[in-house]
């Protein structure tokens, strides 16, 4: 066995109605060879000290964010206990210094801590690394605790990489907060910048009666490598920018591969043997969004890792560092061509050698995607998973205190993340089904069967709390649902996505309806705020990026726009309104 491979036991899983993942056409700068001379294939990074920095030789023209780095290394503040003096600082001395300012605004990303200089100052948003969204009532209780202690400052939010983000948090409190998450097994090493982010996979892992693999062991092992087990890896800690992956475990693609740097889609070569196909560069920007691509190779289970590692040292050692805008891995697949890029991934393995992908896809493709919300068998005879609504993905301490409560009276004491912002309560006993339901938590706040415009609804942070972001979204989204929901009847859920600026982290592109923040003029000619609205987005098998359909919509004027979308696209029909009623 190579060097970082682990062995797994192959599923058994059907051979009819198999999916491709090979597209059918691509652009031709993705499939072509490209001619890329040998001085473009010099590593622009060196390992120095123990950690990776541009060479001296590729410095001109970096962008800003690459001069941080370089003026220092932002994993000291974690490996070597920086953190410690840095949280000592008071916010004003910290003013003084460019140095220790950056350390606050850009390096403490590193280790998941965001300073919300624009809207909470001195106060940071902390994000957790959560693999497969899988966690349990004890590190639902800490991290609740930790966000009590803040009062109205302190909330948690669901993400769309099935993860933890918690709020509130004051900078002198934070070497204990990161030893609390130690003690209940979380981290959140590396979960932000120019780092590998949460590994997401099926959220019915290991439950799903119909999963084609379990991907809580391969997340798992995304997760302890990229951090060296939460010690921190400097070796992937300078990508040239953030770097998405995920781990397909279910016919529905609950785990969206398409939207990813790196998907590992389940497949079985020409022996039988169960593994991986590779699809590489699906992304969002501001100025762009791609979809993932075939990198027409097939890994086994010992080259899982291997893979990983080989895949995140090409765009390590050979992305472009200039403009921010241009440097998702995509950027240099493009540059590349698609061949090119797989040669360089191939001389990376441990064997210098990666076979072509396999033709036997085990992801069905005329799948009707189901609803995980709701009560469903597992796989286990006799139990079930709830799914519930979380809208727009925010709780409070007293909401997850009440869902640990929750999972360990009815459940096993896990809860699953899911990537639309829910949650998951796995292994109830179908004795217990009807007391649960019956709670209040469920009745009043987190239902299992929300409305139908309520069920697909997907939120970014929004202005409350986010810089970058030029609209408020969670507390207007659940209000343009509910207003709409009183004006048409739908017959089925439509997926209305949020996102507060173009950086898309509510991934509008892939919701039947997207909304994506911007400025613009009313009618009286005052700037207010808007949105750009997006239509046709597609999930699951016949994945589809959606299209602009509207652009700077002002907010005022959503409702009866979404409304008529509804009804001349989604069959929605017009509600009898009472006389006098808006």
């Amino acid at each position: 066995m190579s060097s970082g491979s682990v062995r797994f036991l192959a599923p058994s899983v059907p051979n009819s109605n198999r999916f491709s993942t090979r597209l059918a056409s691509a652009t031709s700068a993705q499939t072509t060879a490209t001619t890329v001379g040998a001085a473009r294939l010099e590593p622009r990074v060196e390992e120095r000290e123990g950690y990776w920095v541009v060479k001296e030789k590729f410095r001109g023209g970096i962008n800003p964010q690459e001069k941080v780095k370089l003026e220092k290394e932002p994993m000291k503040l974690f490996m070597e206990k920086g953190i410690e003096e840095l949280s000592q600082m008071s916010l004003e001395d910290i003013e003084k210094s460019k140095l220790s300012k950056d350390d606050i605004d850009v390096r403490l990303k590193w280790l998941g801590l965001f300073h919300r200089r624009k809207h909470q100052y001195g106060r940071f948003m902390m994000r957790l690394k959560l693999p497969n969204g899988v966690t349990t009532s004890a590190q639902t209780r800490y991290l609740a605790g930790v966000i009590r202690q803040y009062g109205k400052e302190g909330c948690a939010d669901v993400t769309t990489r099935q993860n933890w983000q918690i709020r509130g948090v004051e900078l002198p409190d934070v070497p204990e907060i990161l030893k609390g998450l130690a003690g209940v097994g979380l981290t959140s090493l590396q979960s932000g910048m120019d780092n590998v982010r949460n590994p997401v996979g099926n959220p019915l892992a290991g439950i799903d009666p119909h999963e084609i693999v379990d991907t809580r062991p391969y997340t798992n092992l995304l997760s302890q490598f990229v951090t060296a087990n939460s010690k921190g890896n400097p070796n992937f800690t300078n990508l040239p920018r953030k770097w998405n992956v995920c781990v397909v475990g279910s016919h529905d693609l609950l785990e969206h591969p398409h939207i990813n740097d790196l998907a590992y889609m389940p497949a079985t070569n020409e022996d039988g043997r169960f593994g991986f196909n590779l699809l590489v560069g699906g992304f969002f920007s501001p100025k762009r969004c791609a979809e993932a691509i075939p990198l027409d190779a097939w890994v086994p289970p010992d080259d899982f890792i291997p893979a990983c590692k080989a895949v995140l040292e090409a765009y390590r050692d050979l992305g472009a560092r200039g403009n921010r805008h241009k440097t998702r891995m995509m950027w240099l697949i493009d540059e590349l061509g698609i061949e090119g890029f797989r040669s360089e991934v191939a001389k990376r393995m441990p064997e210098q050698e990666l076979g072509r992908s396999s033709s036997s896809d085990l992801v069905q493709k005329h799948w009707e995607r189901r609803d995980y919300l709701g009560v469903h068998p597992q796989k286990q005879q006799g139990y079930s998973f709830v799914g519930l609504h979380i809208p727009v993905g925010r709780l409070q301490s007293a909401d997850m205190d009440e869902l640990a409560r929750l999972a360990d009276d009815y459940g096993s004491g896990e809860l699953r993340l899911t990537v639309e912002q829910n949650i998951i309560i796995p292994n109830v006993h179908n004795s217990k089904l009807q007391p649960l339901l019956s709670e209040r938590l469920l009745t009043e706040r987190f239902s299992p069967s929300p409305p139908l415009l309520m069920r697909g609804l997907v939120a970014c942070t929004g202005n409350q709390f986010c810089g970058q972001a030029i609209i408020e979204t969670k507390a207007r989204a659940v209000k343009v649902a509910e207003e709409v929901g009183r004006r048409v009847a739908v017959e089925r859920p439509v997926r209305m996505h949020w996102t507060g600026c173009p950086n898309s982290c509510g991934q509008v592109q892939v919701a039947d309806i997207g909304l994506m923040g911007c400025m613009t003029r009313n009618r009286e000619g005052k700037v207010v705020e808007g949105a750009d609205v997006y239509l046709g987005g597609r999930i699951g098998g016949e994945f589809h990026l959606g299209d602009i359909y509207r652009k700077a919509v002002p907010c005022d004027d959503l409702v009866p726009l979404v409304v008529d979308i509804l009804v001349n696209h989604f069959g929605a029909v017009l509600r009898e309104r009472e006389e006098g009623e808006d």
